[in-house]
């Protein structure tokens, strides 16, 4: 059938003349009710409400203790939350102590070099004093042996020059009476 047919079919009304048929005084519909109430009555006899009212009271107690384990883990969360800030304080104040340690062994360090590098620096000097003094007295004494050197041999050049063999025994003779 077309679509406009069912609507033309459904619309009409039904004849006045056909009722609708009975059973035991009930129509279709109110067999229908019938049978709700029944399984209701049936419902309630088997205690179904009661039944039903602790499925929920056990759901109902179940939620509770994961809402209680939900609480307790919570407050657990907040204790090592406040831990570890307590801990994070302490690190923080343990970092500032190690620094400032540090910084203090650093300047000892820093004014013991200062120390050991100007004790350093005047022994080397002391050093180089004392080494210029030796080349000093080494430089004199060469001068002195080579100025006395010099000199000997000038006077043996100069007594050669002048002094004979005769002048000679002369100064040896007057010697040998002297002593």
């Amino acid at each position: 059938m077309s679509s406009a047919l069912l609507v033309a079919t459904v619309v009409q009304p039904a004849a006045p003349e056909a009722a609708e048929p009975t059973a035991l005084w009930l129509n279709p519909g109110g067999w229908v009710a019938l049978a709700v109430i029944v399984v209701f009555i049936i419902l309630v006899i088997k205690r179904v409400p009661g039944a039903v009212g602790r499925a929920l009271d056990s759901k109902i107690e179940l939620i509770r203790d994961q809402l209680a384990e939900a609480e307790a883990l919570r407050k657990e969360a907040e204790a090592l939350k406040a831990e570890y800030e307590a801990k994070s304080a302490s690190v923080d104040e343990d970092r500032k102590a190690l620094l400032e340690r540090a910084r203090h062994e650093a300047d000892e360090i820093v004014a013991k070099a200062k120390t050991d590098a100007e004790a350093l620096i005047g022994r080397r000097t002391r050093m180089a004093k004392d080494k210029i003094a030796a080349e000093e007295r080494q430089a004199i004494d060469q001068l002195r042996s080579t100025a006395a050197d010099a000199a000997a041999k000038a006077a043996a050049r100069i007594i050669a020059e002048r002094h004979d063999a005769a002048t000679d025994a002369k100064l040896v003779d007057r010697a040998i009476k002297e002593i």
